[in-house]
């Protein structure tokens, strides 16, 4: 028989070792043929955090309003607007909510009574889509059995209420209502979101990046699409000096040095001392942070900080200049800056044209030499660098940014990525030198993928990965990298020149075609995706438009840029959006600023939010119409040819 050649009857024997008989394959035919007809599973996507914990906390709580959505389904006007909004917040955030209302309830046991009674319905309607051994698989360990047991109540339903009665009456009973409540809520959820995306940049900027790797880790089913903040630390573990020092400058130009030496350990002693003894005579006051908590610093703090920004800032600059000259294939020679200062007359002549500068001390700048580094600007930077690649935090994270962790995703398809497609001012891909060879679309994405993985996964064990470490910083900021989409990363401009036309930053010749529908679909095929469904789902752009249209190619690509980071909305686009895409269609919300958690626990608060985009499909999706449902079929058919293998006696039964 064609099945029954030699390799196939060997994959099947190995199959056997799982499913040993004709029972055993039978059942598990009938359970995955049942999986493809649920409804199917509720992705969420976001992009740009920036270290914005808190925020995102909160939209990772809120499940994009669906918590709030089921609620006010389920209950609608049976119960209060305030109640509704309580047991919202309740099943955000749990321990907190819990001592609040400790402290302004008088009769405990009957808000128990209501409050798990209201939690058991919620987890009903939001497990309701899934297999009962998918939601056992979610249930919290110690209330497992306790919790599969009421939200499956089958049978006579008065002759089930006494028993219902009594579980409860025995949990509050033995004081064990707070653990089951957090559970619960812990339930919904994780029964809420089927699978999160990430689009990028988690880092820069907010304060604790660190804890929203944190969370993301912990989370069932992810994945995510790498930044250029993601890259650049990335390549700052793996070694790459430049991305070691504009990591810290990022840190320091917004006041975030408690990521680095709280929450990565990174050590600024040495740092700190060179800056204060260079910088002595300097108020550098071009380099006090961007956005600063006065109140909780003295004036010799912000001082102190800004003498650290401006050192860091001009070893970033040299070792970004001597990468350059390593490397003309980056094509970066316009970056070369430092030895254009004139710092007797105070200007700078760039491109034929003279400006003057801001700030014109320059200590450790030499006039014949500017990209060579000082003895105390080679310690400091060795310092820092065994400082990133020995944090055990950071390994930890970047290892996680790695595994779950791409240039792009395609996920039911939708063609997820950060940044852009490079493309050419006459539409075209565009071609990028990458290593001699020339590689454009996908093609450039793989390539860039792959130099990536070289260059963590051989770090410190050979040298042969020298360029692929350098290449972290050119995929961080290069105008031909898919990642970052500018002309120019102008960073000495932004901190030395006054005049904001050199300033600006010139967007890839993709974020103008990114309108044409034509053009979407080319990028989209380029990438193998041809069904009418796909789309673009796009992170990274920012504006300084007051409202950007977040829907473009009508509708076949969508902008999710979260911009949480008030640290960087000022005079850019005030929206952040976050999409939804479940068995009815997509869903993308406008969400406004959050306040904080405090107020939220204590008022009821919530986001607030608008749909912006509301595309239902035709017929409910199945998870028969996922790339799971591709998995489940393939699995059946594998399944069935074992079974048949059985009833024929190929391939003997096991008992």
């Amino acid at each position: 028989m064609e099945y029954c050649d030699y390799g196939v009857k060997k994959y099947l024997k190995l199959l056997s070792r799982q499913y040993k008989n004709i029972e055993e394959v039978s059942e598990e035919i009938i359970n995955l043929q049942a999986i493809l007809n649920l409804p199917k599973g509720t992705e969420m996507f976001l992009s740009d955090l920036h270290g914005e914990y808190d925020y995102f906390n909160h939209m990772l709580n809120n499940c994009a309003g669906i918590i709030k959505n089921k609620i006010e389904t389920i209950y609608g006007n049976a119960i209060s607007e305030q109640e509704r909004r309580s047991l919202t917040i309740l099943i955000y955030y749990p321990e907190e909510k819990l001592e609040l209302v400790k402290k302004e309830t008088q009769n405990m046991e009957e808000w128990y009574n209501i409050t798990l009674y209201r939690l058991i319905e919620v987890c009903k309607n939001v497990s309701s889509k899934y297999t009962r051994s998918k939601v056992r698989k979610a249930l919290p360990t110690g209330f497992d059995y306790i919790i599969d047991e009421l939200i499956h109540i089958q049978g006579d339903a008065k002759n089930k209420e006494q028993y219902y009665k009594q579980i409860i009456k025995t949990i509050i009973d033995i004081k064990r209502a707070d653990a089951f409540i957090i559970a619960l809520a812990n339930l919904i959820k994780r029964m809420a979101i089927d699978h999160l995306h990430i689009l990028g940049d988690i880092y820069d900027r907010g304060k604790r990046p660190e804890l929203i790797l944190d969370k993301l880790m912990e989370f069932h089913s992810i994945d995510l699409v790498w930044g250029n903040h993601d890259i650049l630390w990335m390549g700052a573990f793996c070694g790459n000096e430049a991305c070691i020092a504009n990591a810290v400058r990022i840190c320091t130009r917004y006041d975030n040095l408690d990521t680095l030496e709280e929450g990565y350990g990174i050590n600024l002693m040495d740092l700190s001392s060179f800056a204060t003894k260079t910088y002595a005579n300097d108020e550098c006051k071009e380099f006090l942070p961007k956005v600063y908590e006065y109140d909780e610093y003295t004036n010799s703090d912000k001082t102190n900080i800004s003498k650290i920004h401006k050192a860091i800032t001009i070893i970033a600059l040299k070792l970004e200049g001597l990468l350059i000259m390593k490397h003309p294939e980056y094509n970066m020679y316009d970056r070369l800056l430092l030895d254009k200062i004139d710092a007797k007359k105070g200007t700078i002549t760039i491109k034929g044209r003279q400006y003057l500068l801001k700030d014109n001390n320059f200590p450790t700048i030499n006039v014949n030499n500017p990209y060579q580094l000082t003895n105390e600007e080679l310690e400091v930077i060795s310092k820092l660098k065994t400082s990133f690649m020995q944090s055990q935090k950071l390994a930890k994270h970047v290892s996680f940014l790695y595994s779950k962790g791409a240039m792009y995703q395609i996920y039911n398809q939708n063609l997820l990525f950060h940044g852009c497609v490079p493309m050419t001012e006459d539409g075209e891909l565009k071609k990028v030198d990458i290593f001699g060879r020339k590689v454009k679309g996908k093609e450039l994405f793989d390539v860039i993928e792959q130099i990536a993985h070289k260059a963590y996964h051989l770090q410190d064990k050979t040298k042969s990965n020298e360029d692929e470490i350098d290449c972290m910083w050119f995929f961080w900021c290069s105008p031909d990298s898919p990642l970052f989409g500018k002309d120019k990363a102008a960073i000495f401009e932004r901190y030395f020149i006054q005049d904001e036309e050199i300033q600006e930053e010139k967007n890839d010749f993709y974020y103008s075609y990114c309108e044409n529908e034509k053009m979407v679909e080319k990028i989209l095929e380029n990438f193998g995706l041809t069904s009418q469904d796909a789309k673009i789902i796009n992170g990274h752009i920012d504006t300084k438009e007051e409202k950007a249209e977040p829907i473009k190619a009508n509708g076949k690509l969508i902008i999710i840029s979260g911009g949480l980071t008030e640290k960087y909305r000022k005079g850019r686009n005030s929206s952040r959006y976050i999409l939804t895409y479940n068995s009815y269609g997509l869903l993308l919300t406008e969400i406004e600023k959050f306040e904080n958690k405090e107020e939220a626990i204590s008022s009821g608060i919530d986001i607030k939010s608008e749909i912006r985009l509301k595309e239902e499909v035709k017929t409910r999706k199945l998870v028969a119409d996922t790339d799971i449902g591709k998995e489940i079929k393939n699995e059946i058919s594998d399944l069935k040819m074992l079974l048949r293998s059985y009833r024929e006696g190929i391939i003997k039964e096991q008992f």
